[in-house]
This record gives C-alpha cells, sequence and structure tokens, in this order.
C-alpha cells in the first residue's frame, strides 16, 4: 500500500527499498511547472525529508519528459495578468523548492532525467546532489526563442557546472543537446541508454543508501558552502560540521571505520566503505 496515494494533483510518491520515487506527474504538459505544482512540491519535500522510510530522494518525470521548465501559460501569462503580489508568491514557491529546499536537502538527491529537461528545469537539476540522464534525453535554454531570458537561477545553475562558454552558448542560441553532451558538459554525472536508466539510478541510490547518513549529509552540505565561503571560512566550517557531525551521529561511524581499518584490518579507506 502506497501511503503517498492520491495525495497531490501534479506529484506522485512512491517509497520501495529506502528509494522515495518523487515524479512530476503533468505527462500531458511535459511536466512543465505550474504554480500548483511548484506548490504542491514543498509540501513533498517536506513529507519525505520526515519520512524514515526513505533514505534517499530520487526526482523524475512522468511519460517522456522530465519537465519541460515553467509553464508558459499558467506561471507566465496568468500570473503577469494578476497583480504584483501575486507574482512574488508565485516566484517565491518556485523558488522555495526548486532550489532553496533541494540545494541542502537533509537527504542525498538525485535527479534522474528520463525525457525532455528545459529552462527552469536546470534549477532543480542542479540542486539535486548528484544526477543521471538517458542517452536520448533532450536539454534546452529555449527561452531566448520566447523572447525572455532564463528565468529563477537558470543561469546560476549553468555556472556552477558547465563552462563559460558551454553555457553561454546554449543560453543565447537557445539550441538543443542530448544526454550524451549533458554528462560530457558536467550537467549530469552520468548518460546511460533509456532502458537502463531506472537500474543505474537504483544502483547510485543503493550506494548512497550505504553510507552513513549523518557523516554524508554534513559532506555534501559542506561542499557546497565551499563554494561559496573564503578558504579561511572553510577552514572553520567544515572543521565545524566535522565536530558537528561527530556530535549527530549515533552509529559512531569514525570510531567504527577507524577500528575496522586499525584495529580489524576489515576495510581499505577508498576501496570500500566501513560496515555499519
Amino acid at each position: 500500500m502506497n501511503k503517498y496515494e492520491n495525495r497531490w494533483e501534479t506529484v506522485l510518491v512512491e517509497v520501495s527499498e529506502g528509494i522515495g520515487w518523487v515524479t512530476l506527474n503533468r505527462p500531458e504538459k511535459r511536466n512543465a511547472m505550474s504554480p500548483t505544482l511548484n506548490r504542491e512540491m514543498v509540501e513533498v519535500l517536506n513529507e519525505v525529508e520526515q519520512d524514515p522510510e526513505i533514505g534517499v530522494v530520487v526526482l523524475t518525470g512522468a511519460g517522456d519528459s522530465w519537465t519541460a521548465g515553467m509553464d508558459l501559460k499558467e506561471y507566465f501569462r496568468e500570473t503577469d495578468a494578476g497583480p504584483e503580489i501575486l507574482q512574488e508568491k508565485v516566484r517565491r514557491e518556485a523558488s522555495e523548492w526548486q532550489w532553496r529546499r533541494l540545494r541542502l536537502f537533509a537527504k542525498p538527491t538525485i535527479a534522474m532525467v528520463n525525457g525532455w529537461c528545459f529552462g527552469g528545469g536546470f534549477s532543480p537539476l542542479v540542486a539535486c546532489d548528484l544526477a543521471i540522464c538517458a542517452d536520448e534525453a533532450t536539454f534546452g535554454l529555449s527561452e531566448i526563442n520566447w523572447g525572455i531570458p532564463p528565468g529563477n537561477l537558470v543561469s546560476k545553475a549553468m555556472a556552477d557546472t558547465v563552462g563559460h562558454r558551454q553555457a553561454l552558448y546554449y543560453i543565447m542560441t537557445g539550441k538543443t543537446f542530448d544526454g550524451s553532451k549533458a554528462a560530457e558538459m558536467g550537467l549530469v554525472n552520468e548518460s546511460v541508454p533509456l532502458e537502463q536508466l531506472r537500474e543505474a539510478t537504483i544502483e547510485l541510490a543503493a550506494n548512497l543508501l550505504d553510507k552513513n547518513p549523518v557523516v554524508l549529509r554534513a559532506a555534501k552540505n559542506g561542499f557546497k558552502r565551499c563554494r561559496e565561503l573564503t578558504w579561511e571560512q572553510n577552514e572553520d566550517y567544515l572543521y565545524a560540521k566535522l565536530d558537528q557531525s561527530r556530535l549527530l551521529d549515533k552509529e559512531g561511524g569514525r570510531e567504527k571505520g577507524m577500528a575496522q581499518f586499525l584495529d580489524e584490518k576489515s576495510i581499505k579507506p577508498g576501496l570500500q566503505a566501513y560496515k555499519r
């Protein structure tokens, strides 16, 4: 029985073997992100973050698309026609889940890009910790073709993951590229044939599930903060995260790992994880 069944209009959530599968569910609109979807995703992320049955969250899309970006009709035209205060609310809800929540989410996140990924979809794509896509997926920053620059934090997402020339080329031309090119540019970690996508994602999720969750959270969030701090600030911050993880880690991962390496000789760091 799926405890999340029929909870939301535009999002599906399923839990299987420690993985929370979060699916954008507007296939008839290529999973374009409407104000309703953005509002529901805030609720979804709040729920799955606190679910003890979920260790890793995978974000994907229904049908043949990941997401075609912002819904031009509902997000732009209808909002543009409303009062200014409505625009603020709609933009805030979009940003809340697409990068604020996802970027420093308490659990590991994987973007599983199964098809079309356009425009505003680049924000949650990059906000996820890791990403795997199908070779057949199509990526594009088509905003220039609609008379608008990339919205939300799309340009920031590109600047953080893709080289200067490559980013500007696709932002300025609106041309598309496939999954293999996305992997080559570093926009995703790996590109595989579509029929292997789910299996590859499960394999990656299983690797993460095998790690100490407290230490994993400290490691990934520490890295993301590093990009914004000076060397001196990073030294203080990362030592603080190290101490914090030891304080919060009920498993005693540091002590176990060192005992298994130094005393039991049962692990080789860099080749395998300590045995939880």
